[in-house]
């Protein structure tokens, strides 16, 4: 069913009308010295498909982006910039030659389809698990289980008490997110993108059922949101010309530990704020999980934080092409990101410019492993009629 959106009166960031009457999401947008030529985000999403012991890309990655270069933007998958990082199976990361250079023949066959691709930079921290580290214990925050399930080779495991992270280990993370942010710079992204959300380490950090500390880095609200800032002010450091995102969850919700109240929403207010006076080239919003298949989705959720963020802001979690241009012409954002229509629909702006029916994924082949599912989704038939 198509979701409904109750427009508000957030109206400053709505898209012009002069361009020629075009649906919103196909207008371009400037993002961090890219000009997008439309406003459909290709979401990133965990596919699972690194195999070996070096975690590079293969010629499989460079074919399953490539297929979706007409994206305004392509966020990659989340990926890791450490071995220390590691926390879910099969996922690519950016802290080795050899990955550097298979992310090199992604971004080429991007570049050469005239895509623009950002590398998700991530750290699962607490959330990871032993079976991933060698037998160490993960290292967060604090020495709080975050009590949520880690991917591993064997399997779903449930996460253990990690060792509290020394602030010699901080340092280290921080010298990481700079190193791979590097590092994507010379595989030739156009771009990185700060991953803190979910269950993960920077977002760990950022929530005080799990953050304890009683240093710098913890204690209260500004102390809990030091570690994202100077990771952004590292990784901007390496990309002074280059477009540099943050990516927040303010709404997660999973089990008792991320827990979506309102101190935490506070907590978020300022955060945002305070990102709005850093180098930050756009702010990329999960919103709220829909209670229901047809409930509609939550504006307010997203408005709360465009007031605070004068850049762009991309929307992303629950949206389909209608949703998706009433939520650009009310101005609650500038771009909209999409995750599970993008696994089945690489055209998916071609199916949103000509309202075609958009194809469904096949769950069983999410994290499957190899080229079913990944790459053999097929363009629309044109030669149909219209949905």
């Amino acid at each position: 069913m198509t979701e409904t959106l109750t427009t508000t009166d957030v109206t400053t960031h709505a898209p012009s009308t002069a361009a020629g009457g075009a649906q919103p999401l196909l207008r371009p947008l400037d993002v961090g010295g890219l000009t997008l030529p439309n406003r459909v985000v290709m979401a990133p999403m965990t596919r699972a498909r690194a195999a070996g012991a070096t975690l590079a890309p293969a010629a499989m990655h460079a074919a399953y982006y490539a297929q979706r270069a007409s994206a305004g933007l392509i966020i990659t998958e989340g990926t890791w910039i450490s071995e220390r990082a590691i926390g879910f199976t099969h996922v690519p990361g950016v802290y080795r030659e050899e990955q550097v250079a298979g992310w090199r023949r992604v971004t080429d066959a991007v570049h050469v389809l005239g895509g623009r691709i950002v590398l998700q930079l991530w750290h699962t921290g607490a959330a990871s698990h032993p079976d991933h580290l060698g037998g160490a214990l993960p290292a967060g925050p604090s020495a709080i289980n975050p009590r949520v399930r880690s991917f591993t080779p064997g399997g779903f495991r449930d996460t253990v008490v990690p060792r509290a992270m020394t602030r010699a280990d901080i340092a280290d993370t921080v010298a990481e997110f700079r190193s791979a942010a590097e590092r994507a710079r010379r595989a030739g992204f156009d771009g990185v993108e700060i991953g803190a959300l979910g269950t993960f380490l920077l977002a760990q950090f950022l929530n005080p059922r799990l953050n304890q500390r009683d240093d710098a880095y913890g204690t209260d609200r500004v102390g809990r949101r030091r570690l994202l800032l100077e990771v952004v002010d590292a990784v901007a450091g390496t990309w002074p010309d280059g477009c540099v995102g943050v990516r927040l969850a303010p709404y997660w919700h999973d089990g008792d530990r991320f827990v979506a109240d309102e101190p935490l929403l506070a907590d978020y207010d300022a955060l945002v704020a305070e990102l709005d006076e850093r180098p930050v080239s756009y702010l990329h919003l999960r919103g709220r999980d829909p209670i229901a298949p047809d409930a509609a989705l939550d504006v307010a959720a997203f408005a709360r934080y465009r007031s605070r963020f004068a850049g762009p802001l991309i929307v992303n979690n629950g949206f389909d092409r209608a949703t998706g241009n009433a939520a650009l012409a009310a101005g609650v954002a500038d771009a909209v990101s999409y995750a599970r229509h993008y696994v089945a629909n690489p055209d998916l702006v071609a199916r949103f410019a000509l309202d075609r029916a958009l194809s469904p994924g096949d769950p069983a082949t999410y994290y499957a492993g190899g080229a079913e599912g990944y790459v053999d989704y097929p363009a629309s038939n044109w030669g149909a009629a219209p949905a």
